[in-house]
């Protein structure tokens, strides 16, 4: 938690970019695993939340009126029943006066103010993602939760995404500080990678160090042989010599994220198909750090990864072709179905339920959604100092997708099916790290570096 100014100046900035009206801001409630009292642990607090009211309680509601200059924190007092088993909390007007805000009032409250010296004026909320916050505004607005998506303000949702884009300095410190608990996570994975060791084991290691060292994990780890499975989640299998295997796994600490991924080969050396591919996602991974900077358009950094690895790729004689052209037809897609990055923050896809055309794109960049590929492209703005982003190219070789293309002889033209097929077993590469846009271009976070150059690698799992 920041301090109660931080929280006082980020409402006054939000409500000068929404205008008038009220903003109706929802806090996330316990949810439930798989029997009422026993819920998922920690609770997680809505993140916009977070960002301007700093409060992780459950059942919480922020309301901003603008129009009268006031700002409320709903919600109720927990009685003596619950503080036996989960001890003191403080008081509703307790936790309001930690972020300065003076009028507080039950949850019942909210609906008859709503329905009273609010029912006239504009009611600003986000779009929401979890099914109670929609039954809660069916109850307060009467909007079906069918509609609430396209009901959600626009104003609120393009004045979030302008405040929370931008880092400030007492962010990016804390994320810095998770990339370090991230650095942790992947060096334990590739200490203890070897031929007979299980996904899983590893893949609990892993999520036990974010639990131990930070709040958990940020997203489900993926520890898998099959990198070409985008989230193949960690299975039963023991490792095997010759495969390689890949971890994409992040820490949240203090309400911010890690993300980072690298792939291995299971016992400690690359063949020398590997290194080949390696090789190439190597490249493209450092490319991006070279160029990228403010006023650059992540969407072009992406394409041009996307044209230095097709030229690999013709080396190695698996495309052919005008290279251009097979960027433009997406024949790339067959090895790099994804976008180069994404926003990161205190979500590790930032704000991306707001609504990704708004997040990662703008009135002046527009996304693909018609091309395969290019259509999760998650990022494609103009770099701003002070976002974070993520670089994370890969090469796949996704069997389904190779017979797809093949029987359908889709971009026949710039693909070599006869080579593709000698691959079928090769399974996925992919390197991720976490990069803050600086004021003439970028850098890594946190302070060490996960192993990924394949000759430190090696020598690192060789330790």
């Amino acid at each position: 938690m920041f301090s109660k100014e931080t929280y006082i100046r980020r409402r006054a900035e939000l409500r000068k970019l929404v205008g008038n009206g009220v903003i109706v801001l929802f806090g996330n409630n316990e949810a439930p695993y798989n029997y009422p009292n026993n819920s998922y642990a920690p609770m997680r607090q809505d993140s916009s939340f977070l960002y301007y009211f700093g409060q992780h309680r459950d059942g919480l509601v922020g309301v901003i009126d603008i129009d009268n200059d006031e700002e409320w924190l709903f919600g109720d007092d927990i009685d003596v029943e619950d503080i036996v088993w989960m001890g003191f909390t403080p008081t509703v007007s307790d936790l309001a006066a930690e972020v300065g805000i003076s009028k507080t009032a039950p949850m019942a409250n909210l609906a008859k103010m709503v329905n009273s010296q609010w029912s006239m004026v504009n009611k600003h909320f986000l779009p929401p993602y979890r099914h109670d916050t929609k039954i809660q505004i069916m109850d307060l607005l009467g909007i079906h939760p069918s509609k609430q998506k396209e009901a959600a303000s626009l104003p609120l949702i393009k004045a979030v995404v302008k405040m929370r884009a931008t880092k400030e300095p007492q962010e990016i410190a804390i994320i810095d500080s998770a990339c370090d608990v991230g650095y942790v996570m992947h060096t334990t994975a590739q200490m203890l990678i070897k031929p007979g060791v299980t996904e899983r084991f590893i893949g609990g290691q892993v999520d036990g160090i974010a639990r131990s060292l930070a709040n958990g994990t940020s997203f489900a780890t993926i520890f898998s042989q099959h990198g070409e499975i985008m989230h193949g989640n960690p299975s039963e299998a023991p490792l095997e010599k010759g495969r390689l295997v890949l971890c994409d796994a992040g820490c949240e600490l203090e309400d911010y994220c890690s993300d980072h991924t690298r792939t291995m080969p299971v016992n400690g050396k690359f063949t020398q198909r590997q290194l080949e591919i390696y090789s190439i996602v190597e490249a493209c991974h450092d490319y991006v750090l070279e160029v990228a900077k403010p006023g650059v358009k992540y969407m072009d950094v992406h394409f041009a990864v996307c044209r230095m690895m097709t030229e690999h790729l013709k080396e190695l004689g698996l495309m052919k072709g005008d290279t251009d052209e097979a960027v433009r037809a997406g024949a790339h897609a067959m090895f790099l179905p994804h976008g180069l990055g994404h926003m990161m923050g205190m979500d590790v896809h930032d704000m991306e339920g707001l609504g990704q055309i708004y997040v990662g794109f703008n009135d002046e960049t527009r996304p693909n959604l018609e091309q395969f590929g290019t259509n999760c492209l998650r990022m494609g703005r103009k770099l701003e100092e002070g976002f974070v982003v993520t670089d994370e190219p890969g090469i796949y070789f996704i069997p389904a997708l190779i017979d797809e293309w093949k029987a359908s002889g889709h971009c026949k033209e710039f693909l070599n099916f006869e080579k593709l097929e000698t691959y079928k077993d090769f399974g996925g590469i992919r390197i991720e790290d976490d990069v803050l846009i600086t004021k003439n271009g970028c850098r890594f976070l946190g302070t060490k570096r996960i192993p990924y150059h394949p000759d430190e690698l090696e020598e690192f799992m060789a330790q």
